[in-house]
């Protein structure tokens, strides 16, 4: 799940930061508070439709069994890619080529949020495919505070009160999972890790490029990666393309619409309503990735691992209170109004 845009000029720095707290995307747009109602409206459907459409990820991944996650991977990219490529070939939108290839900096940005988002998919679809999925969704639920702690070690940001205790109490969740469950929950922090990076990431170098051009040249520097793989998988016997009936290989090359669609909804989204809303809206995905892994895919939720989320909900509340307050105090103080009940 990324973010590409331009910077929204007047007073979205707030909302920039109160989303960057909330662990949401970071460099959306935000039309101000001119954007009309039904465009409003339209911006919280999409929004909703990004965020309900990667919820479902577990049970799409899950019915491309028996192909394993590198295959998986693989299909993603090229099919993603030549999704992307077929779209700006309708659009005739290439005029931005040129000047990102005379941009070596950019470039080289772009791979590396490449390789993170594609450990990021590799280790989800892992999980899933090993019935993982509830540790899968706990490092989303993560993924927020893992941001607020890259702002501080990278970017040396200084946090607030509630932001220290938020983290505080993150810390202590994953500790007491790790201790709990015999071993460290390493699919959850590799997936919250890699996301944060891959956020950072695109916050630095990717706020030139529009979602689809950036999904684009993602997908075009993994692509020899994702053709080694296939031949690596294909040399060992294990290629399911084609092995499984229409339907299964029908879903391995959707899996290029499945993966653009939510990223084109979210940037649509994004234009359209404030960034907090969007941090808001994103607690939907893991709450409905860890009900499709203990209602319909039949995963098992020992106790102790309820009690570590439950620790991780009430540091996104904390968190999240403190985003909020925050976002009212600047917007507050940028009309040199007084504000008493700030939480933070």
């Amino acid at each position: 799940m990324s973010s590409r845009d331009t910077r929204a000029a007047g007073d979205t720095r707030g909302d920039t930061r109160a989303v960057a707290d909330l662990g949401g995307p970071v460099g959306a747009d935000l039309v101000g508070g001119a954007t009309p109602p039904h465009e409003v409206r339209r911006g919280v459907l999409l929004g909703f439709a990004a965020y309900g459409i990667w919820g479902l990820f577990p049970l799409y991944f899950d019915a491309l069994k028996p192909a394993g996650p590198w295959e998986i991977l693989a299909n993603r990219i090229l099919w993603t890619m030549l999704f992307c490529a077929l779209v700006l070939l309708v659009r005739r939108d290439f005029d931005w080529v040129g000047p990102l290839l005379r941009r070596p900096r950019l470039l080289a940005g772009t791979a590396v949020a490449a390789v993170l988002i594609a450990i990021n998919w590799v280790v989800y679809v892992a999980a899933v495919t090993s019935g993982n999925t509830s540790e899968a969704a706990l490092g989303y639920f993560l993924n927020p505070l893992v941001t607020v702690a890259l702002g501080v070690v990278v970017l040396g940001e200084r946090l607030r009160r509630l932001q220290w205790v938020a983290v505080g109490i993150g810390v202590a969740a994953g500790i007491y999972l790790a201790v709990t469950g015999g071993r460290v929950p390493w699919i959850a922090l590799t997936l919250a890790l890699s996301f944060a990076l891959y956020g950072l990431t695109k916050k630095k170098v990717g706020v030139s490029l529009e979602a689809l051009h950036g999904l684009t040249v993602e997908t075009v520097v993994l692509a020899p990666v994702a053709v080694v793989a296939l031949l690596v998988v294909g040399r060992q016997g294990g290629l399911a393309f084609g092995e499984h009936g229409a339907w299964h290989t029908s879903l391995l090359v959707l899996s290029g619409v499945v993966t653009a669609l939510p990223l084109l909804c979210f940037a649509a989204a994004a234009r359209r309503i404030p960034l907090v809303t969007i941090g808001l809206i994103q607690f939907i995905t893991p709450v409905m990735q860890l009900l499709c892994a203990v209602l319909l895919l039949g995963e098992h939720m020992p106790a102790e691992r309820w009690v570590g989320f439950g620790f991780v909900w009430l540091a996104l509340i904390v968190l999240t209170i403190d985003s909020l307050g925050s976002l009212r105090a600047n917007r507050a103080a940028q009309r040199d109004l007084p504000v008493n009940d700030c939480p933070s």
